[in-house]
Protein backbone atom coordinates (compact mmCIF):
# COMPACT_ATOMS: atom_id res chain seq x y z
CA UNK A 1 0.00 0.00 0.00
CA UNK A 2 0.92 3.84 -0.20
CA UNK A 3 1.39 5.34 2.56
CA UNK A 4 2.70 9.13 3.23
CA UNK A 5 5.34 8.55 6.49
CA UNK A 6 6.96 11.35 8.48
CA UNK A 7 11.12 10.01 8.47
CA UNK A 8 12.02 13.25 10.05
CA UNK A 9 10.76 16.41 11.64
CA UNK A 10 13.08 18.32 9.63
CA UNK A 11 12.61 16.79 6.23
CA UNK A 12 9.32 16.70 3.91
CA UNK A 13 6.85 13.33 3.76
CA UNK A 14 7.96 10.65 1.94
CA UNK A 15 4.86 8.43 0.01
CA UNK A 16 6.39 4.88 0.77
CA UNK A 17 5.41 1.49 -0.47
CA UNK A 18 4.68 -0.46 3.09
CA UNK A 19 2.80 -3.77 3.80
CA UNK A 20 -0.89 -3.96 4.17
CA UNK A 21 -1.23 -4.32 8.37
CA UNK A 22 -3.09 -7.06 9.97
CA UNK A 23 -5.77 -6.21 12.56
CA UNK A 24 -4.74 -7.17 16.15
CA UNK A 25 -7.07 -8.23 18.81
CA UNK A 26 -9.83 -6.18 19.29
CA UNK A 27 -8.72 -3.98 15.86
CA UNK A 28 -10.22 -3.54 12.61
CA UNK A 29 -8.64 -3.42 9.15
CA UNK A 30 -10.02 -0.09 7.11
CA UNK A 31 -9.49 0.30 2.96
CA UNK A 32 -9.03 3.92 3.66
CA UNK A 33 -11.00 6.61 0.88
CA UNK A 34 -10.44 9.37 1.95
CA UNK A 35 -8.60 11.39 4.94
CA UNK A 36 -8.68 15.48 5.42
CA UNK A 37 -5.63 17.41 6.26
CA UNK A 38 -5.52 18.76 9.42
CA UNK A 39 -3.43 21.74 11.42
CA UNK A 40 -2.37 19.07 14.21
CA UNK A 41 -0.88 16.55 11.02
CA UNK A 42 1.75 19.31 10.05
CA UNK A 43 2.41 20.29 13.73
CA UNK A 44 3.13 16.44 14.06
CA UNK A 45 4.99 16.36 11.16
CA UNK A 46 7.50 18.71 12.25
CA UNK A 47 7.49 17.81 16.17
CA UNK A 48 6.22 21.50 16.99
CA UNK A 49 4.40 20.06 20.97
CA UNK A 50 5.98 19.06 23.43
CA UNK A 51 4.80 15.49 23.52
CA UNK A 52 5.99 14.53 19.95
CA UNK A 53 5.53 11.32 18.39
CA UNK A 54 8.00 8.76 17.24
CA UNK A 55 9.16 8.89 13.51
CA UNK A 56 9.01 6.96 11.47
CA UNK A 57 4.72 7.53 11.44
CA UNK A 58 1.83 8.03 9.44
CA UNK A 59 -0.60 11.12 10.25
CA UNK A 60 -3.75 11.67 10.12
CA UNK A 61 -6.88 11.38 12.05
CA UNK A 62 -9.52 12.32 9.40
CA UNK A 63 -9.53 8.95 7.75
CA UNK A 64 -13.01 7.72 5.94
CA UNK A 65 -13.40 4.22 4.83
CA UNK A 66 -14.88 0.72 4.76
CA UNK A 67 -13.78 -2.09 7.14
CA UNK A 68 -12.42 -4.99 5.34
CA UNK A 69 -11.22 -6.95 7.97
CA UNK A 70 -11.88 -7.85 11.33
CA UNK A 71 -9.41 -8.63 14.54
CA UNK A 72 -10.14 -11.16 17.04
CA UNK A 73 -12.73 -10.00 19.76
CA UNK A 74 -14.48 -7.90 17.24
CA UNK A 75 -18.42 -8.27 17.84
CA UNK A 76 -19.32 -4.43 17.39
CA UNK A 77 -18.05 -3.97 13.95
CA UNK A 78 -18.88 -6.05 10.43
CA UNK A 79 -16.95 -6.21 7.08
CA UNK A 80 -18.34 -3.33 4.65
CA UNK A 81 -19.21 -1.15 7.05
CA UNK A 82 -18.18 2.56 6.10
CA UNK A 83 -16.46 4.39 9.70
CA UNK A 84 -14.31 7.24 10.36
CA UNK A 85 -11.01 7.51 12.20
CA UNK A 86 -10.70 10.41 14.67
CA UNK A 87 -8.14 11.56 16.43
CA UNK A 88 -9.50 9.74 19.70
CA UNK A 89 -7.76 6.30 18.52
CA UNK A 90 -8.15 4.23 21.89
CA UNK A 91 -9.20 4.99 25.49
CA UNK A 92 -9.32 2.80 28.66
CA UNK A 93 -12.87 3.12 29.55
CA UNK A 94 -11.71 2.51 32.91
CA UNK A 95 -10.59 5.49 34.03
CA UNK A 96 -12.79 8.52 36.06
CA UNK A 97 -13.00 10.28 32.52
CA UNK A 98 -13.88 7.39 30.71
CA UNK A 99 -17.07 7.10 32.82
CA UNK A 100 -18.19 10.21 33.27
CA UNK A 101 -18.43 10.91 29.51
CA UNK A 102 -14.93 12.70 29.07
CA UNK A 103 -12.84 10.06 27.30
CA UNK A 104 -10.90 12.61 25.32
CA UNK A 105 -9.16 13.11 28.73
CA UNK A 106 -7.91 9.79 29.21
CA UNK A 107 -4.52 9.33 29.96
CA UNK A 108 -4.28 5.83 28.56
CA UNK A 109 -5.35 7.27 25.17
CA UNK A 110 -3.74 6.92 21.95
CA UNK A 111 -4.14 9.51 19.05
CA UNK A 112 -4.72 8.38 15.26
CA UNK A 113 -1.08 9.41 13.21
CA UNK A 114 0.30 11.02 16.47
CA UNK A 115 0.99 7.54 18.80
CA UNK A 116 -0.09 5.11 16.16
CA UNK A 117 0.17 5.29 12.43
CA UNK A 118 -3.34 6.72 10.90
CA UNK A 119 -4.80 7.51 7.62
CA UNK A 120 -2.56 9.06 5.54
CA UNK A 121 -2.52 5.60 4.08
CA UNK A 122 -4.57 3.32 1.78
CA UNK A 123 -5.01 1.60 4.66
CA UNK A 124 -5.20 1.45 8.24
CA UNK A 125 -6.08 -0.75 11.58
CA UNK A 126 -8.05 1.15 13.97
CA UNK A 127 -9.68 0.07 17.52
CA UNK A 128 -12.66 -1.05 16.29
CA UNK A 129 -14.56 0.32 19.52
CA UNK A 130 -13.66 3.92 18.67
CA UNK A 131 -14.00 3.88 14.90
CA UNK A 132 -17.50 5.55 14.38
CA UNK A 133 -20.32 4.84 11.83
CA UNK A 134 -20.64 6.79 9.18
CA UNK A 135 -24.57 7.01 7.81
CA UNK A 136 -25.70 6.81 4.29
CA UNK A 137 -26.41 9.63 2.33
CA UNK A 138 -22.30 11.55 3.37
CA UNK A 139 -20.13 11.62 1.06
CA UNK A 140 -16.56 10.15 2.04
CA UNK A 141 -15.44 13.99 1.05
CA UNK A 142 -17.51 15.37 3.37
CA UNK A 143 -17.17 13.23 6.06
CA UNK A 144 -13.26 13.44 6.69
CA UNK A 145 -12.95 16.44 7.76
CA UNK A 146 -16.36 16.05 10.08
CA UNK A 147 -14.66 13.44 11.84
CA UNK A 148 -12.23 16.72 13.29
CA UNK A 149 -12.75 19.84 11.91
CA UNK A 150 -16.42 19.11 12.69
CA UNK A 151 -16.68 17.23 16.32
CA UNK A 152 -13.28 19.59 17.42
CA UNK A 153 -15.86 22.52 16.77
CA UNK A 154 -18.67 21.34 17.59
CA UNK A 155 -17.83 19.83 21.06
CA UNK A 156 -15.82 23.13 22.01
CA UNK A 157 -19.42 25.27 21.29
CA UNK A 158 -21.00 22.40 23.17
CA UNK A 159 -18.93 23.29 26.42
CA UNK A 160 -19.44 26.82 25.74
CA UNK A 161 -23.26 26.95 26.68
CA UNK A 162 -24.32 29.23 24.43
CA UNK A 163 -27.50 30.89 24.76
CA UNK A 164 -29.73 31.54 21.80
CA UNK A 165 -28.97 35.68 20.75
CA UNK A 166 -25.36 35.70 22.16
CA UNK A 167 -22.71 36.67 20.01
CA UNK A 168 -20.02 34.17 19.07
CA UNK A 169 -16.83 35.32 17.95
CA UNK A 170 -15.02 32.85 15.73
CA UNK A 171 -11.74 33.54 15.26
CA UNK A 172 -10.22 31.82 12.16
CA UNK A 173 -12.02 31.00 9.38
CA UNK A 174 -11.10 27.98 7.52
CA UNK A 175 -11.49 24.22 8.16
CA UNK A 176 -12.85 24.29 11.32
CA UNK A 177 -13.92 28.06 11.34
CA UNK A 178 -16.40 27.28 8.35
CA UNK A 179 -17.88 24.31 10.21
CA UNK A 180 -18.01 26.88 14.01
CA UNK A 181 -20.15 28.95 12.04
CA UNK A 182 -22.63 26.97 11.31
CA UNK A 183 -22.42 25.14 14.84
CA UNK A 184 -23.00 27.99 16.55
CA UNK A 185 -26.02 29.34 14.26
CA UNK A 186 -27.44 25.84 15.01
CA UNK A 187 -27.38 26.59 18.75
CA UNK A 188 -28.82 29.96 18.45
CA UNK A 189 -25.95 32.51 18.43
CA UNK A 190 -25.33 35.14 15.88
CA UNK A 191 -21.63 34.80 14.76
CA UNK A 192 -19.33 37.34 14.01
CA UNK A 193 -16.38 35.82 11.91
CA UNK A 194 -12.77 36.74 12.56
CA UNK A 195 -9.83 36.36 9.77
CA UNK A 196 -7.27 38.32 7.74
CA UNK A 197 -8.35 36.67 4.15
CA UNK A 198 -11.67 38.35 2.69
CA UNK A 199 -12.50 35.55 0.99
CA UNK A 200 -12.41 33.45 4.06
CA UNK A 201 -15.03 35.73 5.94
CA UNK A 202 -17.38 35.75 2.32
CA UNK A 203 -17.58 32.41 3.28
CA UNK A 204 -18.55 32.56 6.89
CA UNK A 205 -21.13 35.37 5.52
CA UNK A 206 -22.81 32.83 3.16
CA UNK A 207 -22.59 30.09 5.89
CA UNK A 208 -24.83 32.56 8.23
CA UNK A 209 -22.24 35.00 9.98
CA UNK A 210 -23.90 37.96 10.95
CA UNK A 211 -20.79 39.81 10.73
CA UNK A 212 -17.09 39.77 9.90
CA UNK A 213 -13.86 41.50 11.07
CA UNK A 214 -10.74 41.65 9.18
CA UNK A 215 -8.09 41.85 11.44
CA UNK A 216 -5.70 42.49 8.87
CA UNK A 217 -7.34 45.66 8.27
CA UNK A 218 -9.10 47.06 11.70
CA UNK A 219 -8.31 46.57 15.17
CA UNK A 220 -10.52 43.09 15.70
CA UNK A 221 -11.15 43.97 19.60
CA UNK A 222 -12.47 47.33 18.83
CA UNK A 223 -14.44 46.28 15.93
CA UNK A 224 -16.04 43.38 18.03
CA UNK A 225 -16.50 45.69 20.82
CA UNK A 226 -17.92 48.15 18.56
CA UNK A 227 -20.61 45.54 17.35
CA UNK A 228 -22.08 45.48 21.25
CA UNK A 229 -18.89 42.51 22.82
CA UNK A 230 -18.54 38.90 22.12
CA UNK A 231 -20.53 36.32 24.66
CA UNK A 232 -17.98 33.48 23.48
CA UNK A 233 -14.78 34.09 21.55
CA UNK A 234 -13.78 30.19 19.97
CA UNK A 235 -9.71 30.73 19.39
CA UNK A 236 -9.20 28.66 16.03
CA UNK A 237 -5.93 30.37 14.91
CA UNK A 238 -2.66 29.61 16.08
CA UNK A 239 -1.32 32.33 17.53
CA UNK A 240 -1.24 33.64 21.34
CA UNK A 241 -1.85 37.14 19.56
CA UNK A 242 -5.17 36.15 18.71
CA UNK A 243 -6.31 34.38 22.24
CA UNK A 244 -5.10 37.61 23.91
CA UNK A 245 -7.53 39.62 21.31
CA UNK A 246 -10.21 37.36 21.96
CA UNK A 247 -10.72 37.38 25.28
CA UNK A 248 -9.99 41.28 25.38
CA UNK A 249 -13.01 41.13 23.14
CA UNK A 250 -15.46 39.73 25.77
CA UNK A 251 -18.33 40.88 27.52
CA UNK A 252 -19.04 40.23 31.30
CA UNK A 253 -19.98 37.10 31.69
CA UNK A 254 -18.25 35.74 28.81
CA UNK A 255 -16.65 32.21 27.83
CA UNK A 256 -12.64 32.54 25.96
CA UNK A 257 -13.04 28.91 24.22
CA UNK A 258 -9.38 27.56 23.65
CA UNK A 259 -8.86 25.39 20.99
CA UNK A 260 -6.27 26.01 18.65
CA UNK A 261 -2.30 24.79 19.83
CA UNK A 262 0.11 27.19 18.83
CA UNK A 263 3.80 26.34 18.83
CA UNK A 264 4.30 29.04 21.13
CA UNK A 265 1.90 28.32 24.26
CA UNK A 266 1.63 31.30 26.46
CA UNK A 267 -0.58 33.85 25.99
CA UNK A 268 -0.88 37.10 28.40
CA UNK A 269 -4.74 37.57 30.14
CA UNK A 270 -5.37 39.89 33.29
CA UNK A 271 -6.05 38.31 35.91
CA UNK A 272 -7.85 41.54 37.36
CA UNK A 273 -10.11 41.69 34.56
CA UNK A 274 -10.84 37.82 34.69
CA UNK A 275 -12.33 38.10 38.25
CA UNK A 276 -13.94 41.44 38.10
CA UNK A 277 -15.75 40.24 34.38
CA UNK A 278 -16.33 36.92 35.57
CA UNK A 279 -14.80 35.50 32.27
CA UNK A 280 -14.12 32.14 32.50
CA UNK A 281 -11.27 30.44 30.04
CA UNK A 282 -11.94 27.03 29.20
CA UNK A 283 -9.86 24.52 27.34
CA UNK A 284 -11.63 22.00 24.73
CA UNK A 285 -10.01 18.87 23.02
CA UNK A 286 -11.83 17.30 20.31
CA UNK A 287 -14.62 15.34 21.10
CA UNK A 288 -15.58 11.81 22.43
CA UNK A 289 -17.43 9.29 19.70
CA UNK A 290 -20.89 10.82 20.70
CA UNK A 291 -19.85 14.23 19.78
CA UNK A 292 -18.97 12.43 16.20
CA UNK A 293 -22.51 10.66 15.75
CA UNK A 294 -24.23 13.68 16.58
CA UNK A 295 -22.21 15.64 13.99
CA UNK A 296 -22.28 12.77 11.67
CA UNK A 297 -26.54 13.12 12.18
CA UNK A 298 -26.71 16.34 11.64
CA UNK A 299 -24.94 16.63 8.22
CA UNK A 300 -27.20 14.11 7.37
CA UNK A 301 -30.03 15.78 8.25
CA UNK A 302 -28.67 19.15 5.94
CA UNK A 303 -27.48 21.24 8.65
CA UNK A 304 -24.01 21.57 8.22
CA UNK A 305 -21.97 22.26 4.22
CA UNK A 306 -18.57 21.15 3.85
CA UNK A 307 -16.17 23.38 1.80
CA UNK A 308 -13.37 20.49 0.62
CA UNK A 309 -10.72 20.39 -2.28
CA UNK A 310 -9.64 16.66 -3.26
CA UNK A 311 -5.95 16.32 -3.34
CA UNK A 312 -3.62 12.84 -3.81
CA UNK A 313 -1.70 11.18 -1.36
CA UNK A 314 1.56 12.08 -4.25
CA UNK A 315 0.51 15.76 -2.98
CA UNK A 316 1.14 16.19 0.40
CA UNK A 317 3.74 18.33 0.74
CA UNK A 318 2.20 20.79 -1.70
CA UNK A 319 -1.05 20.34 0.02
CA UNK A 320 0.97 21.36 3.74
CA UNK A 321 2.36 24.08 2.33
CA UNK A 322 -1.15 25.44 0.69
CA UNK A 323 -1.98 25.14 4.34
CA UNK A 324 0.44 26.93 5.75
CA UNK A 325 0.58 29.71 3.38
CA UNK A 326 -3.23 30.73 5.35
CA UNK A 327 -4.71 30.47 1.46
CA UNK A 328 -7.06 27.62 1.53
CA UNK A 329 -10.29 28.25 2.18
CA UNK A 330 -11.25 25.74 3.94
CA UNK A 331 -10.18 21.39 4.28
CA UNK A 332 -7.96 19.68 1.87
CA UNK A 333 -9.08 16.00 1.68
CA UNK A 334 -6.83 13.12 0.24
CA UNK A 335 -9.03 10.50 -2.10
CA UNK A 336 -7.58 6.95 -2.85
Amino acid sequence: MKAAVVTSFTAPLEVLDRAVPEPGHGEVLIRLETCGLCHTDIHAAHGDWPVKPHPPFVPGHEGVGIVEKLGDGVTDRTVGERVAIPWLGYACGECRYCIDGRETLCEKQHNSGYSVDGAFAEYAVAAARFVVPVPDGISSLDAAPLTCAGVTTYKALKVAAIVPTERVAVFGIGGLGHLAVQYARIMGGSVIAVDVEDAKLDLAMDLGAEHTVNAATVDPVAAIRALGGADVALVLAASPRVFEQAFASLNRGGRLICVALPADQEMTVSIFETVLKGISIIGSIVGTRQDLAEVFALHAAGRTKIIAEPRRLDQVNDAIAEVLSGKVLARLVFEY
